[in-house]
């Protein structure tokens, strides 16, 4: 696995799903896979990866738009490697409770990329996050951090010994 290098791009509104991309490239990168983390509106090319993880915060049961955009201008190449998909969204524990399958966009991107597996992480809407909405929400204690750092590193990992015994 040394030398395997792995893209983790994301479209994040509010920086939550941001922060779950970040932390899965610190505990990939921990594993020894050199993992790199960017905006999926900066990819410009995939082909030197071995693999690409992608994500997306879904609103309004829609992807974001900038992970769909990466999806559809790096399709050909993403079909040539290792691809799993994400999404971030529920404010609340429902993706602690149970395996919240990918909204009906992103089913179809698994199919046309060939994705390995899609995994939902809670996401976030704090104080912190902008809007009115957001703020009304918070203030109806509607709002939370559901990310959960330890089943984003255990989803890190499972990935790495996927990498690893694909190599």
């Amino acid at each position: 696995m040394p030398g395997t290098r792995l893209l983790i791009a994301y479209g994040s509104k509010h920086g939550a799903t941001q922060g779950i991309a970040d932390e899965l490239g610190e505990a990939l990168r921990s594993v020894g896979v050199d993992a790199v983390v960017m905006p999926a509106d900066r990819v410009s090319d995939v082909s030197d990866y071995d693999g690409v993880i992608l994500g997306g915060a879904v609103y309004a049961g829609r992807w974001h738009v900038e992970a769909r955009r990466c999806a559809s201008r790096h399709a050909a190449e993403l079909r040539k490697r290792p691809v799993w998909l994400f999404s971030s969204g529920p404010v609340d524990d429902s993706a602690e409770r149970r395996d919240i399958p990918p909204v009906r966009g992103v089913a179809r991107w698994m199919q046309r990329l060939g994705a390995r597996e899609h995994i939902t992480f809670g996401g976030a809407l704090t104080e912190h996050t902008p809007g009115l909405i957001a703020h009304s929400m918070v203030r109806q204690g509607k709002g939370g951090d559901f990310r959960n750092p330890e089943r984003i590193r255990r989803w890190a990992d499972h990935i790495a010994s996927q990498l690893r015994s694909a190599g």
